[in-house]
């Protein structure tokens, strides 16, 4: 190729959709490649021209109009225009004026249609919408996650081992050699058994039994752990029985949901075994073992360390294998959605050790409470750059002089070893070390009643905070009353909706009006979008009103998505859109963030457009615009400007 040929090649390239084509075809297309230049200023389509070339902005910068001459677009390098004219073979319907000094290039029909005849990717950028192109590239990452498309039944490989409440431990370490097992599901037989009151209850006949519709239930799990631990270390005798040295609270899981689900309830409950189930039976049992070759296995072992660790500085050293768990997952091709329910349950974890901690040093506490985890961590949506929201529920027999220094002291221990494990200080005080949210069970109801009832500014931010909880220690039940509360009572005030909607507003994606990227224009990130102020945050805002209209209950902005589509409040599409825009923006910024710790520089979530390639910010314009649109169905379907 001659020089020239050559530029117009490597050019196109750097863009979709030439980059799909083999090198072969692209070269042929760049030499048939006609070049014009136009001055700013100039007309380069008029209405109703005839179009017989895909045109492809070179360089400078060119506007689209409408026919009654409003504008509708802008593009700059990379762009492409009268695509849509040219293969409905019509005149030209937007015209095209050049803004910019411009250099434009012609690719003829001839050569054109070809090439979107024989290449389906190419055929596909043209075809589909850019809002389809953006559910194209958030389902490729989906597909090509294992843990989301397998379900746990793939995992299993051979049926359960069960045995009698009634057995031995000895009985049951012969059971789990014969068997070659490291666990066994302990059996409790119907009181109409006639067996059990004769004491001769067969445990090898309850594994048949198990597999044609047993009168068995499952009340236990015993590991060669327990035996090491509970019997031998214990000096108990050999005919102990199983039921006294068996886990009695079970974490099971039916054998519909996927493998991701199995690993995040073995990481919230730090258990090695999980008891499958479908339709009431045990059908298996996943170990631990079972997962540790899939891409989020670093997570497991992470919340297993933090467990092991007895000191605040030993969690402390932590850190840097959390972020080594963070960069794998994202690494291997992990979505939005499994990294930040990852992060969050690593950092339920720190929370929940430091409790146990805080407990060891200053003993029991004197009446129950719960410790609540809030904001980004309850909705699973945590990330490498976060800082502390939490709270303590305390029982209504609360009396601050009896009781208040112990809680203020296990506030200050958990709130400063998360620091030191890098979880930094919340600047607005969302703590538990402040003493307003450090409040007993009837408090807290009366503070969320009158959130909901006399919506003020202030009240509205805590809203927005203290909406998202999860309970982490403790009676974790209570907040689940929490919640309850906040659906029932949140879904029948119109007017607490409606601020809840004006305040959504609040934050706007970072899109001028021909969809140009609007940046920071001072400060240390000028130049630079913050992902979390701009885009995930307003989004999360605007998912969790909806979610209060419909009464959902749910933490997590996915799950909470599904509820609004399935209350069909949001107009047709919508739904997937959001969830396509929230995956994207999402995995944009966690990439920035594992290129930061891979770079040694201290992770953030402002990014420079310019950083970014020529797809991610084609589909990160489109990404906002979904949030522009859905900001502006919030407001149509609120009315926030009614809101007093």
């Amino acid at each position: 190729m001659e020089v020239e040929q050559i530029e117009i090649f490597e050019c196109l390239r750097r863009f979709v959709p030439f980059k799909s084509l083999p090198e072969e075809v692209l070269a042929e297309a760049s030499r048939q490649v006609e070049i014009a230049y136009y001055k700013a200023g100039s007309q380069i389509l008029e209405f109703g021209d005839t179009i017989s070339d895909l045109c492809f902005v070179r360089s400078g910068a060119v506007e689209i109009y409408r026919r009654n001459g409003d504008l509708y677009n802008r593009l700059s390098e990379g762009g492409l225009f009268a695509y849509q004219s040219l293969l409905m073979r019509q005149k030209v319907r937007f015209p095209v004026k050049a803004i910019e000094d411009s250099l434009i290039y012609f690719l003829p029909e001839s050569v054109f249609r070809p090439i979107f005849d024989e290449h389906e990717e190419f055929a596909d950028f043209f075809e589909v919408g850019d809002q389809s192109r953006l559910r194209q590239a958030v389902s490729k990452r989906d597909d090509a996650n294992v843990l989301l498309t397998s379900r746990i039944t793939t995992l299993i490989s051979r049926e359960p081992v069960l045995i009698s409440c009634m057995a031995t431990v000895q009985q049951a370490a012969q059971l789990m050699t014969d068997e070659g097992v490291s666990c066994l599901l302990i059996l409790q037989p119907e009181a109409s058994d006639p067996s059990e009151s004769e004491g001769i209850f067969d445990y090898r006949q309850a594994m048949v039994s198990a597999s044609d519709g047993s009168e068995h239930k499952v009340c236990g799990i015993i590991t060669d752990r327990d035996l090491r631990t509970r019997v031998v270390a214990q000096g108990l005798p050999f005919d102990t029985s199983v039921d006294e040295i068996m886990s009695q609270r079970l974490v099971m899981i039916n054998s519909d949901e996927y493998i991701f689900e199995a690993m995040l309830t073995m990481l919230r409950t730090n258990v090695h075994h999980l008891p499958v189930l479908k339709k009431g039976r045990p059908v298996g049992v996943i170990a631990l073992s079972d997962l540790v070759r899939y891409e989020s296995r670093n997570s497991l072992f992470v919340v297993s360390s933090i467990f092991r660790q007895q000191t605040v500085e030993e969690l402390a050293a932590l850190q840097t294998d959390v972020q080594a768990s963070f960069v794998r997952m994202v690494n291997e091709d992990a979505n939005s959605r499994m990294v930040g329910s990852a992060m969050a349950v690593i950092g339920r974890s720190f929370k929940q050790r430091l409790l146990e901690l805080g407990e060891e040093q200053f003993g029991p506490p004197p009446i129950p409470y719960c410790f609540l985890a809030l904001g980004s961590m309850a909705r699973g949506e945590q990330l490498i750059v976060t800082d502390q929201d939490n709270a303590i529920i305390l029982d209504d027999s609360f009396n601050p002089e009896k009781h208040d220094e112990y809680f203020a002291k296990l506030a200050k221990f958990v709130s400063d070893g998360l620091a030191a494990c890098g979880y930094s200080y919340c600047t607005g005080e969302v703590m538990a070390t402040n003493r307003r949210w450090r409040q007993p069970k009837s408090v807290w109801e009366q503070y969320f009643v009158d959130w909901i009832d006399n919506p003020t500014p202030e009240s509205l931010l805590h809203s927005n905070i203290f909406f998202d909880l999860d309970g982490v220690w403790g009676r974790t039940e209570w907040a689940d009353q929490l919640q309850g509360l906040i659906s029932r009572r949140a879904r029948r005030s119109q007017r607490f909706l409606a601020c809840m909607a004006r305040n959504a507003l609040n934050r706007t994606p970072p899109l001028g009006f021909f969809k140009t990227f609007v940046m920071e224009q001072d400060g240390q990130h000028k130049n630079a979008i913050n992902l979390k102020r701009r885009g995930t945050a307003p989004l999360a805002d605007l998912i969790r009103v909806h979610a209060l209209a419909v009464g959902s209950r749910a933490q997590n902005s996915f799950d909470r998505l599904d509820d609004v589509v399935e209350a069909k409040i949001l107009p047709p599409d919508r739904g997937p859109d959001l969830r396509d825009a929230m995956e994207f923006i999402s995995m944009v910024r966690i990439r920035h963030q594992a290129l930061n710790i891979e770079s040694k520089q201290a992770p953030d979530n402002n990014i420079k457009p310019e950083n970014l390639s020529h797809f991610e910010r084609r589909n990160l314009k489109e990404a906002f615009q979904i949030l522009s649109d859905a900001q502006k169905f919030l407001k149509f379907r609120y009315q926030p400007n009614r809101a007093n």
